[in-house]
């Protein structure tokens, strides 16, 4: 099943928000939650992968397009993304609900386990940018330090200035790397300005990336399995190593020719292994091969 034949769809949630999403398929609820520059198209590489065994959503964060919600606020973090993950598992039904997330998304899934792991049967995640966890973790602090003062601050400047094209040309060779030729191609580029608000509001916010409660992650008992590329960042390997030692429960899994977008870098072998983690913990209601 194709992700884009799938039909676009609109809900509101806390009394005004609006966000679109697409659903398919039959089982377990399984939630898809994208990263700081992607929508509800990001999770295309897995979508016929998934669909034939769960009941998939994927759907676009506050800010993402096409949604048109009004950026009003200096506080935005992924505590409000967590909640409005949480009123959107509410309205469809969908608790308890395995949820994959990459970077922010990621980061988001993980606070709303965190928050009401009675609402989480699983979390998948790929390197979610908890960026006070870095200094953890041997030569996290001088790759947490490089990050902001070569990508945050510019692109926060570039924003701050109403320079929307540089400041997410910025972000993206940062986040991803400069020699990532899909995140750096001109097609690219056009899907993450598409979708530039989401990375303003982390721009404008107080707390963008807080630190996550140390107690909490390590009582954490929702199945969880962490994932990294193995070409990624300096600061999402640190990010990455320190809640490997965090969350003691946590499968780890490395995946090569990927960097931080591992969904997207090797699709057959994210969905492969993230498959395969479901079979194992019982998440997986239908029969499963690999892809």
């Amino acid at each position: 099943m194709d992700l884009s034949a799938v039909p676009l769809r609109r809900i509101e949630i806390h009394c005004g928000i609006e966000i679109h999403y697409v659903e398919a398929g039959t089982g377990s609820p399984l939630v898809f939650v994208h990263g700081g520059m992607g929508d509800w198209q990001s999770w295309a590489p897995q979508w016929p992968a998934f669909a034939p065994h769960f009941r998939c959503f994927s759907y676009s964060r506050r800010f993402s397009s096409p949604n048109r919600n009004r950026l009003d606020r200096k506080d935005h973090s992924v505590f409000a993304e967590a909640d409005d993950l949480s009123a959107l598992i509410d309205a469809w039904e969908a608790a308890p609900a395995i949820l994959v997330g990459t970077s922010y998304g990621a980061y988001t899934a993980l606070a709303l386990a965190l928050h009401a792991p009675d609402k989480v049967r699983a979390l998948v995640l790929t390197e979610p940018p908890v960026l006070p966890f870095a200094d953890r973790v041997s030569g996290g602090r001088a790759a947490r330090e490089h990050f902001e003062r070569e990508v945050l601050r510019p692109s926060d400047a570039a924003f701050a200035s109403g320079q929307t094209e540089l400041a997410i040309g910025i972000l993206t060779g940062g986040i991803n790397g400069a020699d990532s030729q899909e995140a750096m191609s001109a097609t690219g580029l056009a899907k993450r300005l598409r979708n530039s608000e989401a990375m303003r509001a982390l721009a404008l916010s107080d707390n963008a990336y807080p630190a996550l409660d140390l107690r909490a992650l390590a009582a954490l008992k929702v199945p969880t399995l962490l994932m990294r590329g193995a070409n990624t960042e300096a600061v999402h390997r640190a990010t990455f190593e320190s809640l490997a030692e965090l969350m003691p429960r946590a499968e780890t899994a490395e995946v090569r020719d990927a960097g931080h977008g591992v969904h997207r870098d090797n699709p057959g072998l994210f969905n492969e292994i993230v498959l395969h983690f479901l079979c194992e913990i019982g998440s997986n209601q239908a029969p499963w091969s690999p892809v």
